[in-house]
């Protein structure tokens, strides 16, 4: 299976190394500077997925324990941030069959989204009425997202809003590029049917 083949060591610059190094080590102070780093990512992504603040601050913390614990393995075949991409999918993969075996609803607040991310800065001031009109947009936006399956849900979160490659999407899922293709056109299709109002 082909996948992130492209992704090699180039990916890692001597500066990024020597903190991996430095962290394997058990340099406190490199550690909380690649927490630094990639917290604000790793939160990102795991609320983006999880549509729950509390919860997404739970994965972050499980995120970067296991970082720590696996980094020694880590090899390089990748950019540092795109192997922690990995570990934050599989530790909302793990977190919702946790959800699902009691039963629990993912629920995309935006409320709670716009309290943590801030709103879109306007350049001059927004009219009441298209200030509510986009807010509703972006709620249905994320709402037909929440609803998509959570592998199609995943490329597409970590394309259209983290700004992934296809290759690094391909290796923080574990697979193929033409699946990472096929899985956004998907995607893609059932959000726009979903906010045309074609599903039921």
């Amino acid at each position: 299976m082909k996948n992130a083949g492209a992704i090699s060591w180039s990916e890692v610059d001597s500066r990024e190394a020597a903190l991996i190094e430095r962290c394997t080590a058990g340099d406190e102070t490199a550690c909380a500077d690649l927490v630094a780093a990639h917290q604000r990512m790793v939160y990102g992504l795991a609320y983006n997925l999880l549509g729950d603040g509390d919860e997404a601050l739970d994965v972050s913390q499980e995120v970067f324990l296991r970082v720590f614990r696996t980094l020694s393995q880590f090899r390089g075949r990748s950019a540092l941030r795109t192997w922690i991409y990995r570990i934050v999918v599989n530790q909302v993969r793990n977190r919702q069959r946790w959800w699902r075996r009691r039963h629990r609803s993912d629920v995309v607040s935006l409320d709670e989204h716009l309290r943590h991310f801030g709103d879109v800065e306007a350049k001059r001031e927004v009219l009441p009425d298209r200030l509510l009109a986009s807010k509703e947009t972006a709620s249905r936006i994320w709402d037909a997202m929440d609803r998509l399956p959570f592998d199609q849900r995943t490329a597409l979160v970590l394309r259209e809003v983290d700004g992934l490659k296809y290759e690094e999407i391909a290796y923080s899922l574990d697979i193929a590029v033409g699946t990472v293709k096929s899985r956004l056109t998907r995607a893609r299709q059932s959000l726009r049917a979903e906010l045309l109002g074609l599903r039921p």
